[in-house]
């Protein structure tokens, strides 16, 4: 196994800092290579959400919106290239995205829209999206949902009033209205043309939502250096 600079920035996010913890990385990746194919874009997107979740089956339940299932990932990669605000729906999946490789900023939506949510009785989350909405920060940017699925139902909103996202990437968890908050958030970005990952069933999360738009900065990265192998974003 090799250490050279470029090793230790591609395992970075994984939390590699030392030459034992860079090589569990690299083997745990390259066992997941051996599960997930390793031809297209859309599929770093699949091989990084077994990743997150321990779980090869996993690479099945993530849905892709766009005229190919590479869309999104070339539009989040190229966002990142353009350094697009990254926001995020908690502070758990902000405090996951990587700070190596972009110039993104990144935010978080909650802690915003305090006065709405105690005018209207909406969750906090919900408030929040539609508080930066309404200050515009999410046209153009790198919407995140990790976690709660009241911020992917106000996001759809969002969208259907005509907020404009660079891509989507929602994989709110629970048994309560979380798959149904990605249908609605497919359905509405499939039909005013806004890309977006997302997964189906309940599973999802903070972490995976993190892991998922790391891959998007990867592939910039790997773009950017000129070691893109599975993928065009110039085309």
């Amino acid at each position: 196994m090799t250490t050279d600079g470029s090793n230790f920035e591609e395992y970075a996010d994984l939390g590699a800092t030392t030459e034992d913890a860079m090589e569990i990385a690299e083997t745990s990746m390259d066992r997941v290579r051996e599960l997930v194919p390793d031809e297209t874009l859309a599929d770093r997107i699949r091989q990084k959400s077994v990743h997150a979740t321990g779980d090869p089956e996993f690479q099945h339940l993530v849905r892709f919106t766009g005229a190919t299932d590479d869309e999104p990932v070339v539009a989040g990669a190229r966002a990142v290239a353009d350094e697009r605000p990254i926001v995020t729906d908690i502070t758990m999946v902000k405090s996951g995205i990587t700070g190596r490789g972009h110039d993104c900023p990144v935010r978080k939506a909650i802690g915003n829209g305090a006065d709405l949510a105690a005018e209207t009785g909406m969750t906090r989350t919900a408030a929040s999206v539609l508080e930066l909405d309404r200050e515009g920060v999410y046209d153009d940017a790198i919407a995140v949902v990790g976690n709660a699925p009241t911020a992917a139902l106000a996001l759809a909103d969002c969208i259907e009033d005509g907020t404009r996202p660079a891509v989507v990437v929602a994989t709110p968890v629970g048994f309560v209205k979380a798959a149904e908050s990605r249908k609605r958030l497919r359905e509405v970005a499939a039909e005013h043309g806004v890309a977006a990952i997302t997964n189906v069933g309940r599973r999802g999360g903070s972490g995976l939502a993190a892991g998922l738009t790391n891959e998007l900065v990867h592939v910039a990265s790997d773009h950017r250096n000129g070691e893109l192998t599975n993928g065009d974003l110039d085309r």
